[in-house]
């Protein structure tokens, strides 16, 4: 393939790499402000905080009740990752091996939350959540959030089944093994990665999943973004440096995971696996 190397070619080179650039330092120098504004004594007309103290984030775990917070946000983010995992891996099984009319048209529709903005959805959902009596529970923050995270699951797994050869459960099949030693000693081991890449982003995406869970969250089940949210806009006066010192702990928690997460799957291979043909 022979490169272009005109000057058109050249000049817009320049501004893709001129605008990544400056969205990158964008991004660092908010991250960045944020950062030091929660560890400022004092932050007014100058170029850096004039003292640095941890005291911010002890003042913003009292005010904001973090630990409670927490408390909440993983149990509704570990329950919404294992129903996804538990649903969305058996579903991805059957949409990878069987095959029926209006297949095409039934992974669609299935998909459908990840294609569409989640207002669309999220607030007929949430009023019909409010009139089961579940809006405002931890239980409703749950089946609120499963309606993206089960389809992310299935869009996750579906190419990691696909490159199983089926041949192999045959012949597991063929020497007595049933359907439970079937995925437990066969297919269990092969997916492993796959699973926990899929159940490791679910986790990220709930964490910081704020429309829906903002939409049936009560005073008792909100999640640390929604929490993070009424800290900024809710009536009453706080210091800017205790509610981005929670915000330092939100990005905190968000990245860990995510950086796991990352340990275990290259979204690029999963973009490949994807495009590959179900194996026959």
């Amino acid at each position: 393939m022979i490169r272009n190397t005109g000057l058109l070619s050249k000049l817009w080179r320049f501004a893709v790499w001129a605008v990544t650039a400056l969205f990158v330092l964008n991004l660092v120098g908010v991250v960045a402000t944020v950062v030091l504004n929660s560890f400022a004594r004092r932050w007014s007309g100058t170029a850096l905080p004039t003292g640095y103290t941890t005291r911010w984030y002890a003042s913003a775990w009292r005010e904001f009740q973090l630990s409670d917070v927490l408390f909440v946000t993983f149990q509704a983010v570990f329950a919404v990752t294992l129903i996804s995992g538990i649903i969305g891996v058996t579903a991805a099984y059957a949409l990878a091996r069987r095959d029926f009319p209006g297949k095409r048209f039934a992974v669609l529709l299935f998909l459908l939350p990840l294609l569409v903005p989640p207002l669309t959805y999220g607030i007929p959902l949430a009023t019909l959540l409010y009139q089961a009596g579940l809006g405002g529970t931890l239980t409703g923050v749950v089946l609120i959030n499963l309606v993206p995270s089960i389809p992310f699951v299935v869009l996750v797994m579906i190419p990691f089944i696909e490159q199983i050869d089926p041949r192999v459960e045959a012949a597991a099949r063929v020497f007595g093994a049933g359907t439970w030693s079937l995925f437990v000693r066969i297919l269990l081991p092969l997916l492993v990665p796959g699973m926990l890449a899929a159940l490791l982003l679910v986790l990220v995406r709930t964490i910081a999943m704020f429309e829906l869970t903002f939409l049936v969250a009560g005073p008792t089940s909100q999640t640390l973004v929604v929490s993070l949210y009424y800290a900024v806009f809710a009536s009453g006066v706080r210091a800017a440096q205790s509610i981005d010192a929670m915000a330092v702990v939100y990005m905190i928690t968000t990245l860990f995971w995510l950086i796991l997460a990352l340990q275990f799957v290259n979204p690029t291979q999963i973009v490949a696996r994807s495009k590959q043909e179900p194996a026959h």
